[in-house]
């Protein structure tokens, strides 16, 4: 293996997961350049080979060979595909292969091909499975007052009880119009959107239309798949307009990185393949169950046919997590960060006794509620009377285990656990109430536009994981400020409603000459005054009767103004590159 490049000293890249949505543009050409093409056997049809005596050749024809009466027949042709074809046949798709060739040796009977019954194929029906078409219109983060050019996806979902229909959140994020074709059907149906589970890449569609319904049946779940489990996946991936039908097993069963939701979850590695447009296709079992959603796939030049799948643990708990609350609520967290306790040294200078085992608490969330009971250097010895292990592992399965953060995404948002920690060589239990993730640096903003605010020609926002992303592109984590990433990656919000808000560009005016270059740095403090969030910086400017303006940004840069004259600019700057507002609506009200 040749070494790999460095960036800024950090560690090289790891092998991305990507999410498998075919995105094309408003002429609907595909605009990935690096999605490669799939051919299902749906889509493609073998021709009949006829056999080389029927030839036609240009010139002369050939000479007929001498004593071509006493060839050698003990000579067996091998055998020839004849045809290789996909018919369908209400609603299933029958694979059918006929075999021909001289079998009979010295003889002048020939075999009859086997009856097209006995060879056949029968893969289950189906027609449960739809083509989900969406326009999207994101927001600019990066101009936040504006959006960006709209473009359409397709990708794939599948009907379940309830008249309702399930794909990737990623399929239908910042949808503006969603549309559903059934199989075989030439009709699109206008879908609603019920939910959207970003953490968990899952969504919930509905159709108002009757006729969308009828002659359907709803696709049933499976339980778990162990590993070895055939699995099918079922979609319309690039490569054809009809459904696509691919074939593989359980390879592998953990905690995953899921990339659209930036969250950790249960999930399967398959090796069947998975490509753009699969998204939110089902994965069937041998009995036509579902067990899972195709939601992304491992791109890198070392890997081969690494696709990944939500299992259904974690798809039953988005349903009735939306059943019991009429929205999605998100998957809870334990609010601390652990390490590991292999070390027997470690063990014996925490108050561990040899038969105890459990991972050490390094950091709470001071938003999270378990910050109120637990304290850094607890041990958590047992989660809802389940050991973890010195690694943070837990027993899952026969001969299988898994992070115990598992436990944790069983449990819904607002539901009590029972936690044993040892402190100071003392075994304490505390009931706490679980509750999502507070981030300060989010890693989505849930449909709603970007917060913005600008005053003299300095734009305010806050920052995101999607604003990165606009600024620095997908490598992000390589390119970005190293201040913001250590931000991103280790900074805990103190309270609620903390944000980060920076500088993110300066729109040149006469009134902000010398500060042109100033770009995305964290603003601190404006006049004394600790920023806490966007909100406040806006009312604080906005009522200030100071003659100056003082923003005291990281590095120890300091901005002044006047107040009337920057107020006064304000306007002509917004005139002057088409901004309908100073400020976003959430600031206004």
């Amino acid at each position: 293996m040749g070494d790999q490049k460095r960036k800024r000293g950090r560690k090289p890249k790891k092998p991305a997961a990507e999410t498998m949505d075919l995105q094309m543009n408003n002429i609907g050409v595909t605009s990935s350049a690096n999605i490669d093409d799939v051919f299902s056997v749906s889509n493609v049809e073998i021709e009949e080979v006829d056999p080389p005596t029927s030839r036609k050749g240009r010139g002369r024809p050939r000479k007929a060979a001498k004593h071509a009466e006493k060839a050698d027949t003990s000579v067996v042709a091998s055998p020839v595909r004849k045809t290789s074809r996909t018919v369908e046949n209400n609603g299933e798709c029958v694979i059918a292969v006929s075999v021909a060739g001289d079998l009979a040796r010295h003889s002048s009977v020939i075999e009859p091909p086997p009856r097209w019954e006995n060879v056949v194929k029968v893969v289950p029906s189906m027609d449960a499975v739809v083509k989900v078409f969406c326009v999207h219109t994101e927001p600019n983060f990066s101009l936040p007052w504006q959006r960006k050019r709209q473009y359409s996806s397709s990708s794939s979902g599948f009907i379940i009880s309830g008249r309702r229909v399930l794909t990737n959140a990623h399929s239908v994020e910042h949808h503006t119009q969603v549309k559903l074709k059934k199989r075989g059907s030439d009709t699109k149906y206008l879908a609603t959107v019920l939910a959207i589970g970003t953490e968990c890449d899952i969504a919930m569609l509905t159709v108002n239309d009757d006729e969308f319904w009828e002659g359907v049946s709803p696709v049933e779940f499976g339980s778990l798949p162990a590993l070895q489990d055939a699995v099918t996946v079922v979609g319309y991936p690039i490569g054809g307009d009809t459904i696509s039908v691919t074939s593989g097993v359980v390879s592998r069963m953990e905690i995953l990185s899921y990339v659209h939701g930036s969250t950790e979850l249960l999930g399967l590695q398959i090796d069947a393949a998975i490509n753009s447009g699969n998204s939110g296709g089902p994965a069937l079992n041998d009995k036509g169950k579902c067990v899972g959603i195709a939601f992304q796939s491992l791109k890198h030049e070392d890997v081969e046919n690494i696709g990944y799948v939500i299992p259904t643990p974690v798809i039953m708990h988005f349903i009735t997590d939306y059943e019991r609350n009429k929205e999605y609520t998100g998957f809870p967290t334990l609010g601390v960060e652990w390490q590991k306790m292999e070390n027997p040294d470690l063990r014996m200078a925490m108050g561990m006794a040899s038969d105890q085992k459990g991972v050490r608490i390094r950091r709470i969330e001071p938003t999270a509620p378990e910050s109120q009971v637990l304290k850094p250097s607890d041990i958590i010895l047992s989660f809802d009377g389940i050991d973890i292990a010195n690694d943070g592992t837990v027993p899952f399965r026969h001969g299988e285990r898994i992070g115990f953060s598992y436990l944790v995404s069983q449990k819904y948002t607002g539901e009590n656990a029972v936690v044993k920690v040892l402190r100071d060589s003392e075994i304490l239990e505390f009931n706490i109430k679980l509750a999502t993730h507070k981030r300060l640096i989010p890693a989505h903003i849930k449909g709603r536009p970007p917060s913005y605010y600008i005053i003299a020609g300095f734009v305010f926002t806050t920052v995101s994981v999607l604003y990165l992303r606009s600024e620095y592109g997908k490598d992000y984590e390589y390119d970005a400020p190293v201040k913001l990433l250590d931000k991103h990656l280790h900074a805990m919000a103190q309270s609620e409603d903390e944000q980060l808000v920076v500088v993110s560009q300066v729109l040149v005016a006469d009134i902000n000459i010398g500060y042109e270059d100033i770009v995305n740095t964290q603003v601190l403090a404006f006049n004394g005054q600790p920023v806490k969030n966007l909100k406040s910086l806006a009312s604080m400017v906005e009522n200030c009767n100071d003659e100056f303006l003082k923003f005291e940004l990281e590095y120890q840069q300091l901005v002044v103004l006047q107040t009337k004259t920057a107020k006064a600019a304000t306007l002509d700057i917004l005139t002057t590159h088409c901004i309908p507002s100073a400020m976003s609506d959430d600031l206004k009200t």
